[in-house]
C-alpha cells in the first residue's frame, strides 16, 4: 500500500461540535487540518529516526498513517478531551512508541495519562526513554461535540 516508509511526523489536534457524533468528529478533523486526507489508524510504533515537523498540508484525499484518539459526547456541559504522546528512545535505531487516550475529563488529565502510557510502553519494550512529546485538547459539549488529536506520518523529500 505505502512505497516506503514515513519519514517525519507531526503533532495535531481540534475540537468541534456537530449535527451529529460523525458530523462533530470531522469538524475536529477539520480543525486539526486532516479532515480532507483519509487516516489509516496506526498501533503504537514510530519509525526510527522519524523527525518530528510542524504540521503540514495535506493534499485531499491523501491515504495518511495516523495514531488518534477521538471521543464524542451529546451529554451537555460534560467535558471530554483527547490526547496523544510519543516516547522517544535514547537509541535512535529504535522505533518509537505513540500512545492515545481520550475520555472525559479535563486535558491536562488525560495528557498526563497518555504520557505514562508512552512511557511505560517504551520501557516494556526494555528502551530506555530519550524523552515523551504530547499534544492534547478539551471540548466543552454544547449538543453533541468531539475531540481529535493525533501523530501524523508523513514523507517529506
Amino acid at each position: 500500500m505505502f512505497e516506503k516508509t514515513p519519514n517525519c511526523h507531526f503533532f495535531t489536534c481540534g475540537s468541534s461540535e456537530g449535527f451529529t457524533h460523525a458530523n462533530a468528529q470531522d469538524g475536529a478533523q477539520v480543525i486539526a487540518k486532516v479532515g480532507n486526507a483519509n487516516l489509516i489508524k496506526l498501533s503504537a510504533s514510530l519509525p526510527p529516526q522519524s523527525r518530528l515537523v510542524e504540521p503540514c498540508p495535506l493534499p485531499p484525499g491523501v491515504l495518511v498513517p495516523a495514531a488518534y484518539a477521538a471521543i464524542s459526547s451529546d451529554i451537555p456541559g460534560e467535558v471530554i478531551s483527547a490526547g496523544v504522546a510519543v516516547a522517544y528512545p535514547v537509541d535512535p535505531s529504535q522505533a518509537g512508541l505513540v500512545m492515545e487516550y481520550s475520555s472525559r475529563g479535563h486535558k491536562e488529565d488525560i495528557e498526563a495519562i497518555v504520557r505514562r502510557m508512552a512511557e511505560e510502553g517504551l520501557k516494556l519494550r526494555g528502551l530506555a526513554v530519550k524523552e515523551i512529546r504530547s499534544i492534547s485538547v478539551q471540548h466543552r459539549v454544547e449538543k453533541i461535540g468531539a475531540a481529535f488529536a493525533a501523530v501524523i506520518l508523513w514523507d517529506q523529500k
